[in-house]
C-alpha cells in the first residue's frame, strides 16, 4: 500500500483529566525545580511541555534505543529540527530491570551530565539550594518512572520508589521528590505523561498509540495492527513473516492475524443458534491476535523499527 486509509478515524482529542491536572502541577513545580525531559522523538514532542520549560536547562533522554532502527540514526538531528533540544545536551539510553541487562555506560552519564549543566546555568528561584531537583517530563509510557528507579538502583542501591507499568496513565499526579544520588545530592520528581490536547494529525496519534502512549482500546487494536503491518512493509521489515510462519509478506491484515491466532492459540468459544439449540463453536480470536501482534512489536520481536 502506498498510503494508509484511516477510514475517517480521529484520535486527536484524547486528553484525560489527569493529564490536564498533571500539566498544571508541573507548571507550579517548575518554581522549585530544574528540568529533565524524556520522550519519543518527533511524534512525542508536546508544545505544551516546551512552553512549560521556558528557558530552564534541560536534557533530552531518548529511551528504548534497543527498539530503534540503527539505520535511521542519529535521531538527534531530527529531534533538534523538531525544536526539542534547543541547544541542550541529549542522552540515548535503554532503561531495563537490572536482572535483564546491566546498566549501560550511557545511564551512568546522566547524573554527571545534569549536574554539570545546572552548575553552568542560573538557578532561578533555587540559587540558595545546594541540592538538585529535577522534574522528569514527557508523553505517556516512555519510561519516566523506570528511569527514576534505574538511577536510584544505580547510585543508591535502593529498590523501586515509583510505580511503573506497560501502559499509559500509571502515574496520574506529580509525585514528591525521590532521591536518586547522594554525591551530588539529586532528587527526581515523577510526573504523569502529558499529550497535547490536539495532535497534529491522525498518523501522529497512531504512531504514539503503537508505542503505547495512548491506550489501545481508545484507538482500536484492529486498526492499530493494520497500521503496524502497513508500516513494517513500508520500511521493509519482514520479520513477522518468519515469526508467524507466513508464506510471504502480506498487504492485508487478516492473513497475518489468522497466523498469529493459530501460532499463539488465540481462540474463543462462540454460541451458534441452530435448529436443535445452542452449539459452542471454537473460532479464532482476532482481537486477541491483534493485541499479540502489537505486543511483539513493542517488545522488539518484529525487528528494530523507528516510526518517525
Amino acid at each position: 500500500r502506498e498510503r494508509f486509509d484511516f477510514g475517517g478515524r480521529d484520535v486527536a482529542s484524547w486528553f484525560p483529566g489527569h493529564m490536564a491536572k498533571g500539566l498544571r502541577q508541573m507548571k507550579a513545580s517548575l518554581r522549585r525545580a530544574d528540568c529533565l525531559g524524556i520522550h519519543i522523538p518527533l511524534s512525542g514532542c508536546n508544545p505544551r511541555l516546551q512552553e512549560s520549560l521556558g528557558i530552564r536547562p534541560h536534557v533530552l533522554v531518548l529511551n528504548k534505543m534497543d527498539l530503534a532502527d540503527p539505520r535511521q540514526q542519529p535521531v538527534s538531528a531530527r529531534a533538534r529540527l523538531a525544536g526539542w533540544l534547543a541547544g541542550g545536551p541529549q542522552v540515548a539510553a535503554q532503561v531495563q530491570e537490572p536482572q535483564l541487562q546491566p546498566f549501560s555506560c550511557v545511564t551512568l552519564q546522566i547524573v554527571p551530565l545534569v549536574a554539570k549543566l545546572l552548575d553552568d546555568s542560573p538557578r532561578y528561584h533555587r540559587a540558595e539550594s545546594t541540592d538538585y531537583s529535577i522534574l522528569v517530563i514527557g508523553v505517556p509510557n516512555v519510561g519516566k518512572s523506570s528511569l527514576i528507579n534505574s538511577l536510584r538502583r544505580l547510585h543508591l542501591k535502593k529498590g523501586k520508589a515509583t510505580v511503573v507499568g506497560g501502559e499509559p496513565g500509571v502515574t496520574k499526579a506529580v509525585l514528591t521528590r525521590i532521591q536518586v544520588c547522594e554525591k551530588p545530592l539529586m532528587y527526581l520528581v515523577d510526573t504523569p505523561g502529558v499529550l497535547p490536547p490536539k495532535l497534529g494529525d491522525v498518523e501522529t496519534g497512531m504512531k504514539l498509540a503503537l508505542c503505547g502512549a495512548i491506550r489501545d482500546h481508545l484507538v482500536g487494536e484492529d486498526v492499530m495492527a493494520d497500521y503496524l503491518l502497513y508500516t513494517l512493509n513500508k520500511r521493509q521489515k519482514f520479520g513477522y513473516v518468519q515469526r508467524y510462519g507466513l508464506p510471504g509478506a502480506c498487504d492485508a491484515i487478516e492473513p497475518v492475524l489468522r497466523s498469529v491466532a493459530l501460532a499463539r492459540g488465540r481462540t474463543q468459544k462462540v454460541k451458534v443458534l441452530t435448529g436443535t439449540g445452542n452449539v459452542n463453536v471454537m473460532t479464532l480470536d482476532y482481537p486477541a491476535a491483534a493485541y499479540e501482534f502489537l505486543r511483539d512489536f513493542r517488545a522488539g520481536r518484529l525487528g528494530r523499527v523507528t516510526l518517525d
